[in-house]
This record gives C-alpha cells, structure tokens and sequence, in this order.
C-alpha cells in the first residue's frame, strides 16, 4: 500500500545499522527548511545496563542529530504515534522489537503486567490504524529476530512468531521495507517476482 507521506520499514539484527540507517532517513528529511523530525523512543530501563545502554544512545543521537526530538513512549506507541504525526513531521520508531516486548514481557521495575497473546494482537491492530491515519512519514525500525533455530523457551517462541507476524501487518503497510545487514542497506521488493512463468 504506497500513501502520500513515505512509511519506511527497517529491519535487521542487533548492531546491524538500522537505527544509523534510520538516522540517515532523518538527515535527509531535514535537510529542507520548515520540518521536524521526532524520535518515538520505546526503551525501558529495566536495569542499570539498560539505564547505561540508552543514556548512550541518547547522547550518541544528540551529537549526530540535535535538531531530532525525543519523546519517551514505553507502551503508548500508537497513542503518541497519532499525536506526533503532521505533514512537516518525520516520525521514527525506535524500536518495535522492545515495545513488542513490554506488552509481552514487560520489565519488573516497569510495574506493568504481561499481555495476552489477543492484547498483543489488538495493539498491533491498533498499531496499523494509528499507522494508517498518521498525515506525515514514519520510519519504523525493528530487529529481525526470527533467522536463527527455533527457540527452547515457549514465551521466546511466542514472541518471535508475534514479532514475525507483526513485521507482515506493517510491511503491507508501508510504500518500502530495507533489511539493513554489516551496515549495508538492501531494499526488499514488495511483490515477489515470477518463478514460473
């Protein structure tokens, strides 16, 4: 589904260069005058490594990119997804993977509890309206979690064939998917050519 406003989709694994690719995306968009770029930041500190972890992206993010907003979403991503969204406004949501995993599996210092799988399902949902409506570009970054053996854990499991089946709602979606690997950007194709022809 290709819209006015572009809505990207980057995937790839951890330390693969998506949220740089992402920062590229922005630098881009505000290379012309009178826009805005906002940054949908999902991470919890759940512990002090995690603490550490986005303190250094934080400060990372500011010295490459000072004109970009931060705003602190934890769950509320489709709320403030809607909220942030105008014609002059770059959304990116950074990321998907750890907002997917506050519904699922959420921090204890966070306070919250677990979501069912049909809560999860619903707020993916609610995700792709919010998604649909939304009058600017977005850029949504997320991990690719499900290249590697089957997990041994159920909730893991679970999560990984959430995340997959999430990744398939939004990349109807969106006008382009990139799947970032070593720092190297690959445009995935949105329809799959002809075997047998």
């Amino acid at each position: 589904m290709t819209t006015a406003a572009p809505r990207i989709l980057v995937l790839g694994g951890a330390r693969s260069g998506k949220s740089r690719r992402a920062e590229q995306l922005v630098a881009e968009w505000l290379s012309r005058p009178q826009r805005r770029a906002v940054l949908l930041a999902t991470a919890v500190a759940g512990d002090a490594g995690m603490a550490q972890r986005i303190a250094r992206h934080q400060a990372d993010r500011a010295q490459r990119l000072p004109q970009l907003a931060c705003v602190e979403v934890g769950r509320d991503l489709p709320d403030e997804l809607r909220r942030c969204s105008h014609p002059d406004t770059l959304v990116v949501v950074d990321c998907l993977t750890l907002w997917l995993a506050q519904l699922m599996a959420p921090p204890e210092a966070a306070g919250d509890t677990a979501w069912t799988a049909a809560q999860c399902a619903a707020e993916i949902e609610r995700l792709c309206s919010s998604l649909q409506v939304a009058t600017g570009p977005v850029v949504l970054v997320s991990n690719e979690v499900g290249m590697g053996v089957t997990p041994l854990g159920a909730l893991t499991r679970e999560f990984v064939d959430t995340q997959g089946r999430m990744h398939q709602q939004l990349a109807r979606q969106v006008a382009r998917v990139e799947l970032v690997v070593a720092g190297r950007v690959l445009a995935l194709p949105i329809e799959p050519e002809e075997v047998f022809a």
